[in-house]
């Protein structure tokens, strides 16, 4: 391997919001936040940012903009056109956007759960309404409840809100899973927002990412897709994210409604979005191979302990662990008192379960593992 992902980081007082949430002796595994240096040709890109010393507004490189177009080409089999892309700060603003700029009536949007926590919050902004609709376990697997989904929908369901690859479940929708929710969406004239940030993320080798809008040209025409660098870079705090808008008529309500509120991305962000796709494939590579080792690894000791049940994850680098065998109803809370920070269900619309975050080092991972069996003897 090139890159030592082993390699110990220290983030304690360096204002991180991961870090600094818990007491120091409590690690933290809670947001979707990776503890590896970033790859040396983003470190580079913003090195010279630095040593150019001249930090003004940017707009966006135009090789950015081509390599984003050749990347989904090649990787997502999608052929888009460059006026479809809106550069956003952030997916989380994206989301909020795409929930706000379907219309100024009161109208209500739809969403699975448990997902993503900015997904149920954008749905019940201002006038808008949740629909949601609880996954349910079939198959061996999360699935979407498209029977609920029909009884629900009604004339004033106007968007529905998909997460894929799936945070917090680690889910990799298959094509006749996405078939069956294009043709819901269209049979119901619902736009389709996609978050596929996680997408570059997959672990499970026999799986594989499938961009909604890349279904039918109809669900195109009435698609968002929101992508990012962020996750799979470890780059969020830089703020550099993408809608892709086929309609013209949607793209431009989407850019009303961010304008004068929403900042363009910054010089770092461009730079460090075109290093990351442009020269950064072999550390992504390395990175997803060394999340499956700590995947495997944790799937396997979660599900030796008594009351605590794990499947796996199919992407991302976030685990999605049954706690209800234990009986205990606070657990989150009974594992931070023992030294690892979780985030519990509750936030994601979810129940007895929470999410814990892989993406660090081994070392720091049998640590918490060792502490969330001492929570439990």
């Amino acid at each position: 391997m090139l890159y030592d992902f082993d390699k110990p980081t220290d983030r304690k007082n360096s204002n991180s919001y991961k870090w600094d949430r818990y007491a120091p002796e409590v690690i933290p595994m809670w947001i979707a936040d990776m503890d590896f240096e970033v790859a040396p040709p983003i470190k580079q890109a913003l090195i010279d940012i630095s040593t150019h010393a001249i930090v003004g507004y940017n707009h966006t490189p135009d090789e950015l903009t081509e390599v984003v177009i050749e990347r989904l080409k090649t990787r997502h089999g999608w052929e888009i056109q460059k006026e479809w892309i809106v550069w956003l700060p952030g997916l989380v603003p994206g989301l909020h956007t795409a929930a706000r700029c379907i219309s100024d009536d009161y109208y209500a949007v739809m969403t699975s759960s448990p997902v993503y926590k900015p997904f149920l919050e954008a749905a019940e902004i201002g006038k808008r309404r949740l629909q949601n609709i609880p996954f349910i376990w079939q198959n061996d697997r999360w699935e979407m409840d498209f029977e609920e989904m029909k009884r629900t929908v009604n004339p004033s369901t106007r968007l529905y809100m998909l997460c894929n690859p799936h945070n917090p479940t680690g889910r990799v929708f298959d094509r006749s899973e996405l078939e069956q929710l294009v043709a819901f969406c269209l049979e119901n004239n619902l736009v389709l927002c996609s978050d596929e940030i996680h997408c570059d993320l997959i672990l499970d080798d026999t799986k594989q990412h499938l961009s909604i809008a890349t279904i039918s040209k109809e669900i195109e025409n009435q698609s968002i897709t929101l992508l990012a660098p962020s996750k799979t870079f470890n780059i969020a705090g830089l703020g550099c994210s993408i809608a892709i808008i086929p309609n013209k008529e949607l793209r431009q309500n989407f850019e009303k409604t961010i304008y004068g509120i929403m900042p363009r991305p910054t010089g770092f962000s461009y730079e460090a979005a075109l290093a990351a796709y442009k020269s950064c494939e072999d550390w992504r590579v390395e990175l997803v191979a060394y999340l499956k080792q700590n995947h495997d690894y944790l799937l396997k000791e979660m599900n030796s302990i008594p009351g605590l049940s794990m499947i796996a994850a199919e992407a991302t680098y976030l685990a999605w662990i049954n706690y209800e065998k234990t009986g205990i109803e606070n657990f989150t809370e009974v594992l931070e008192k023992n030294g690892v920070g979780v985030m519990d269900a509750k936030i994601f619309g979810g129940e007895k379960h929470f999410r814990l975050n892989f993406g660090t080092q081994r070392a720091v991972l049998e640590e918490a593992v060792k502490r969330i069996k001492n929570s439990l003897s």
